[in-house]
């Protein structure tokens, strides 16, 4: 009874802090790039949704019907990330969860809170986006499988499968999953019994992602931009998993190899299939990253936020090496001992915790994810009025006003030709270079033309190879003149005024 109050404390904890730690700073006051794509994404019908999945970000399919349903509740920012929330304190809830029963109330206590406290956990755990989901599923994932080697029951193993096939179709990586588990049953030497219920659901789980997995190939073009991973990423990706501070990243691992070096007996009753933690730990945090990484050599797909899902190995390995230190402290036996144990571990998180506040505090900022198209957005709601004309430079800067909509009503898009939702793109369909000259002949005298620009892009190599982007931009100086003084930059964008007509000293 004591130890099953301590196990339940020992996962509340955890969820509760990382809820604290979610719903901090949640209203950022502007979306970025990704999460403003769920954001125009979500507030479509359903019909509009299923067009887009044809021909891009098929494998968002299912976050994006998620997040419809959630934003016909509450249609705003802070309601678009709040699953996110629920799933990071849901995972650090499991995290403990899986450290309580393969080892002990404290170690699932550490293991939780060190999850929750990790800056790169509580980045994901505050974006509208599916990572933190994908996170939470295989957490599940894993603890089902503690219970399904356990009790062998087809049951178990029936939901296990379920789980990794939600998980795996929130985004198709998590099936890597199965590569990670299968890796745990072998070092565990399990009866083939297990073995067999695993196989089922694995080849029940690769069933249901297979068409997914096929049909997202012909979208690939999608992630063209990511490169071929090095020494950086997988440096990266270590340190955002254990740190990202070095002080911090070097406890954390050197825990964890102690974890390795000196195994924490398996918990448990004499007699019981339980897994070792090692063993499930650290597949989880090695093998699905390995696997991308080696794959990404010969086809790109390396992205640290592809992998957060497997992070959760890591504090539980950590936990352990903990366990192994402080779990020598003389006096550990006597209750008073193991709540003082329980609480240096809880401290020691702490401390890790305040090392790394200044980047929980940056990762809270409105600019922290690169671009701040809100700012964007009231900028040029200061400048411009019903009826002016507005032309998106390069194209997918009318993310702006899918975003943003409010600040553009009773404007005039310039190259539309047809929307975002009627077309099934993101940024809808433009008109060629022709129309767009006779649009901008068009305009009644001394009405401005505002110019709304990505200044990350626009100038760059990638616009200069851009033929529709050169052609609009020629055509704009061609006819308008700007304004330089009416130029407002903000970050990651501008919005400048041009006005046509024919120029000063020359005829009609």
């Amino acid at each position: 009874m004591r130890r099953s109050r301590a196990a339940t404390a020992a996962v509340l904890l955890p969820a509760g802090v990382m809820t604290v730690l979610g719903l901090w700073g949640l209203d950022r006051g502007t979306v970025w790039r990704d999460e403003g794509a769920t954001l125009q994404v979500a507030r479509r019908s359903l019909p509009e949704i299923v067009r887009l999945l044809r021909d891009i970000d098929l494998v968002h399919g299912l976050y994006y019907l998620l997040m419809h349903a959630v934003m016909a509740v509450h249609d705003d920012e802070v309601t678009l990330r709040l699953p996110s929330v629920a799933a990071a304190a849901g995972t650090a809830a499991l995290v403990a969860a899986i450290g309580c029963r393969l080892a002990r109330p404290r170690v699932g206590l550490w293991a939780g809170l060190a999850y929750a406290v990790t800056p790169f956990v509580g980045h994901y755990a505050q974006e509208g986006r599916s990572y933190a989901l994908v996170a939470a599923g295989a957490a599940g994932a894993t603890w089902l499988l503690v219970r399904a080697v356990e009790e062998g029951s087809g049951l178990r193993w029936a939901g296990y499968g379920a789980v990794v096939a939600v998980t795996s179709l929130l985004h198709e990586f998590a099936i890597l999953l199965l590569a990670a588990h299968g890796l745990t049953l072998l070092v565990s030497r399990v009866p083939w019994r297990t073995w067999r219920g695993w196989l089922c659901a694995a080849l029940g789980v690769c069933a249901v992602a297979a068409p997914l997995a096929v049909l997202s190939r012909g979208q690939s073009a999608q992630v063209s931009w990511i490169r071929t991973p090095g020494y950086a990423e997988a440096k990266g990706l270590v340190l955002a998993f254990a740190g990202p501070a070095r002080l911090v990243a070097g406890v954390t691992l050197a825990l964890a190899v102690l974890a390795l070096v000196a195994p924490l007996p398996r918990s448990g009753p004499p007699g019981a299939r339980r897994l070792p933690l090692n063993a499930v730990a650290l597949p989880l945090a090695l093998v699905p990253p390995v696997l991308l990484y080696v794959a990404s050599q010969r086809t790109p797909l390396f992205l640290d936020r592809y992998l957060l899902f497997s992070l959760a190995g890591v504090p539980l390995l950590a936990a352990a090496g903990l366990e192994r230190v402080l779990g020598a402290l003389p006096g550990r036996r006597a209750q008073t001992g193991r709540r003082a144990v329980a609480g240096a571990g809880v401290v020691l998180v702490a401390a890790g915790f305040l090392w790394q506040l200044p980047q929980q505090q940056r990762e809270r900022l409105p600019g922290s994810r690169g671009d701040e198209p809100a700012a964007v957005a009231r900028a040029f709601g200061r400048l411009a009025r019903p009826g002016d004309a507005v032309l998106f430079l390069p194209h997918h800067e009318r993310r702006i006003a899918l975003f943003y909509p409010e600040e553009f009503t009773g404007l005039r898009d310039l190259t539309l030709k047809r929307s975002a939702a009627a077309s099934g793109t993101l940024y809808g369909e433009e008109v060629g270079a022709a129309e767009l000259r006779g649009r901008l002949a068009a305009l009644p005298a001394g009405r401005p033309v505002w110019v709304v620009s990505d200044t990350t892009t626009v100038g760059g190599r990638w616009f200069r190879a851009q033929r529709a982007e050169v052609a609009k931009t020629r055509v704009l100086t061609e006819l308008c003149r700007e304004r330089p003084e009416s130029a407002v930059f903000v970050r990651g964008g501008a919005v400048s005024e041009y006005h046509c007509g024919p120029r000063p000293g020359r005829g009609p």
